[in-house]
């Protein structure tokens, strides 16, 4: 399940949110890529600022929708395969888009890729919690583990 929202100025013109407010329904990494390409699509790539200021916008949208949504992370898809260099100061650079895009666009939160295990990645979406040093857990991007359930 999930909102579909389309638009005509990018080059995907349709997006899907879906938000789970039940923490069971929520999936790991690779489950959330299945379920996308099951729907004919993919985790979405940002390839510039004005595209993820309309995912921004979207979310603030569903946020006023008075649905109720809470801290809940985004997964993207933006994923590091393996970790040959993931401790190094290459690790940045061996993040790719699970669609094949190839777009150098990022949006990381302060400090971050941490690397590591931590190998996929979720747009934060913290309203409650309280602002860090990189400001509010809203829209930036980390990397977490692929288990994690978001």
């Amino acid at each position: 399940s999930g909102q579909k929202v389309c638009y005509g100025a990018f080059k995907r013109s349709c997006y899907k949110l879906a938000y789970f407010q039940d923490l069971s329904r929520r999936v790991g990494f690779q489950e959330a890529r299945q379920a996308c390409e099951i729907d004919g699509g993919a985790l979405l790539s940002l390839e510039s600022e004005a595209e993820q200021q309309l995912i921004e916008n979207m979310l603030q949208n569903l946020t006023k929708s008075g649905s109720g949504i809470s801290d809940g992370d985004f997964w993207i898809g933006l994923w590091r395969s393996g970790d040959g260099l993931a401790t190094s100061s290459a690790c940045p650079d061996l993040y790719q888009w699970a669609d094949g895009s190839v777009s150098p666009f990022r949006n990381w939160y302060t400090d971050e890729p941490s690397c590591g295990s931590e190998a996929c990645v979720v747009m934060y979406h913290q309203p409650t919690a309280n602002p860090g040093l990189g400001g509010p857990y809203l829209y930036q991007w980390n990397d977490d583990r692929c288990n994690m359930k978001h």
